[in-house]
């Protein structure tokens, strides 16, 4: 059997180094808020290129706390409205929900299948404040023109970077309105940080091109280390990175029940913090995502050379892409999916129901997003991963190819 994603065989690869870290935190007596976190969260801010990155429990929690962090600031108001692809995981919506924010749903293309900025701009109102993108399967949905927009229209520009970690995008103008006064690296620190040295990517200009990792593109970003993902942890846990220090210390301190100096709370807050164990197995795994990354390419150029079967669609073959997911369309979904698992390959759907037509959000049932329910009932996920085998792609490759109606 081609597992779909063997998260045994990705972090065993880890088990002498967590092994090691393990026991030296059990030795520390300290698990929550310590040098693990702190030492991942410098090293993780360097990576993605923002200034600042704070852990939390989930990737959703990350953009809860982005949008209520901007509430707190008084940028956003409840009410306000924030423009959201419909074709995505519910947590972007349930970020928005939460703050009591009003999701402005927009469908996406066919081809890439994330919005572009046209069918974002048609969307704009007076009460637009926000757009959130979302790197979805891996894919940048960012684009110069997006950008643009928020420059015309004085609006933030929020990632969701759950599915991206690593993904680089060029840009050749970059520039997003200034909602708070640009903050300063702090370079003190307590200890020295030894894991990762990265360069600074805040800006890497080669020949008038500004290279950008997803999550340092937007004035904020919300990461999720779901065990699944490309960057994963051993349970859950997330961050935000932005270079906004007004909003980094107020979701830091939100984060922490709203305190500042110890039982003292300034903000009603939440408790969703990154635990160190989690921190130190992402501490680990964080120097190995770019070389993970180049093989998941690798196997998805494998794909697109070679699946051939006039039943299954591929989506337009994007360079910007770290391919989290490779999704796959037929309208016959259900009788594709059975056919691969007797030829012995795992498979997933993402996702069958689109946010907009949950039951949770019967206030939204009403809409129609008919390319996004298109891909709803038709997009199937094959098996990538770091950890595949050539000869399980070249399986997964002749089960495609030999599926029929």
């Amino acid at each position: 059997m081609v597992k779909f994603l063997d998260l045994h065989q990705i972090n065993l690869r880890y088990k002498e180094v967590i092994r090691e870290d393990t026991n030296q935190l059990l030795n520390s007596g300290w698990y929550l808020k310590g040098k693990a976190t702190e030492e991942f969260e410098h090293n993780y801010a360097q990576y993605i290129g923002h200034r600042y990155a704070i852990g939390c429990a989930s990737g959703l929690d990350a953009l809860r706390l982005i949008l209520r962090g901007y509430i707190t600031l008084g940028i956003l108001r409840e009410g306000d409205e924030v423009i959201v692809p419909a074709n995505t995981f519910i947590a972007s919506i349930l970020a928005i929900t939460d703050n009591n924010l009003s999701p402005v749903f927009c469908d996406v293309d066919s081809q890439n299948l994330l919005p572009d900025a046209a069918q974002i701009e048609s969307l704009i109102t007076a009460r637009t404040r926000a757009i959130m993108i979302v790197h979805l399967y891996g894919r940048c949905a960012y684009s110069d023109a997006i950008g643009d927009l928020c420059k015309r229209h004085q609006i933030l520009l929020i990632e969701d970077n759950a599915q991206a970690h690593g993904c680089i995008t060029q840009t050749s103008s970059y520039s997003l309105p200034i909602f708070n006064q640009a903050p300063v690296i702090d370079g003190k620190r307590s200890y020295n940080l030894p894991r990762i040295n990265h360069e600074n990517n805040f800006q890497q200009i080669k020949s008038g091109i500004v290279l950008k990792k997803t999550g340092s593109i937007g004035h904020a970003a919300g990461h999720s280390f779901y065990p699944g993902k490309n960057l994963g942890a051993l349970g859950d846990a997330g961050c935000v990175t932005t270079n906004d220090k007004k909003l980094a210390e107020v979701i830091r301190s939100i984060a922490n029940y709203g305190m500042g100096q110890k039982y003292y709370c300034k903000y009603l807050g939440i408790n969703s913090r990154i635990d160190e164990w989690q921190a130190l197995i992402l501490n680990a795994k964080l120097p190995h995502l770019d070389e993970d990354n180049n093989r998941r390419i690798a196997i998805a150029q494998l794909y697109y050379d070679s699946i051939n079967n006039i039943h299954v669609r591929l989506p337009r073959h994007m360079k910007e892409n770290v391919y989290h997911v490779f999704p796959i369309f037929c309208s016959k979904r259900d009788s594709l999916q059975l056919h691969l698992n007797k030829c012995g390959i795992e498979t997933l759907i993402h996702y069958p129901i689109p946010p907009h037509l949950q039951a949770c959000y019967s206030e939204f049932n009403h809409l129609s997003m008919p390319v996004t329910e298109e891909l709803a009932r038709t997009e199937l996920s094959i098996p990538i991963s770091p950890v595949m085998s050539d000869k399980e792609v070249q399986q997964v490759i002749k089960a495609i190819n030999s599926f029929s109606l």
